[in-house]
């Protein structure tokens, strides 16, 4: 697992990708730093959330390749007879793409630093903050993960990765518009944005922490099967 971690990793380094995707983190986290903080309330935590918008158009960049692109260069072979166990395959790729996603944030407490200088900060705000968009983006790329899996152009598994995230955000969206209990109680039982706004809100809550973890795994199970099943194929 190691070793596929640490060669996926070095993959997004070998090609602008993983540079870019880290600009595009520091450019939107400084622009929103700077805004918040001409206005006179730099809150990280309100930079995070409005991050999280980002997130859904950076996400799919990160995963695209994961496993398609071995399946289109024909070297997903050399993995799959490799004696290696599927579920560390994944589990390697999947820590490589969270890494490189959590890397993201790291200006965030540098910003936290700032304004701790001038005013007193309630640090565990900032925490559940951050701990939420780490957890929604555990979830997210285990989604683009396994759809990753499901076909050999990244292209193709970008499109289906941003088609399901904007699924779901609209489904929230049409919710809170519709003033339906019904959709409202489904929406809060099963949305994964509507147990990261817990977070943003302060609310920290170890049932919104297992359901994130339960549906990553969930997802990882399904990329695992799916990877097992082209190996038998």
């Amino acid at each position: 697992m190691i070793a596929v971690f640490k060669r996926e990793l070095k993959s997004y380094f070998n090609t602008p990708i993983g540079f870019v995707i880290l600009a595009v983190f520091t450019f939107f986290g400084g622009m929103f730093f700077s805004v918040l903080y001409e206005s006179g309330s730099p809150t990280v935590e309100s930079i995070i959330s409005v991050m999280s918008s980002i997130v859904v158009f950076i996400t799919p960049f990160i995963t695209m390749r994961l496993l398609s692109e071995d399946r289109r260069q024909k070297v997903d072979q050399v993995l799959l007879t490799a004696p290696v166990k599927i579920s560390s395959i994944v589990m390697g790729k999947f820590l490589a793409a969270f890494a490189l996603y959590s890397a993201g944030f790291i200006p965030t407490l540098i910003f936290q630093f700032i304004v701790a200088t001038y005013v007193s900060l309630n640090w565990a705000i900032y925490f559940y903050a951050l701990l939420g968009v780490l957890l929604l983006g555990a979830v997210m790329i285990s989604i683009g993960e396994f759809l990753s899996s499901l076909t050999e152009s990244p292209v193709v598994a970008a499109a289906l990765t941003f088609a399901v995230f904007l699924v779901v955000m609209l489904f929230g969206s049409f919710v809170e518009t519709s003033n339906n209990a019904l959709l409202s109680g489904i929406n809060t039982a099963i949305s994964f944005v509507e147990r990261f706004s817990n977070f943003i809100s302060g609310v920290f809550s170890f049932n919104d922490v297992f359901y994130m973890l339960s549906l990553t795994g969930v997802f990882m199970f399904l990329t695992i099967c799916s990877v097992n099943k082209r190996r038998w194929a």
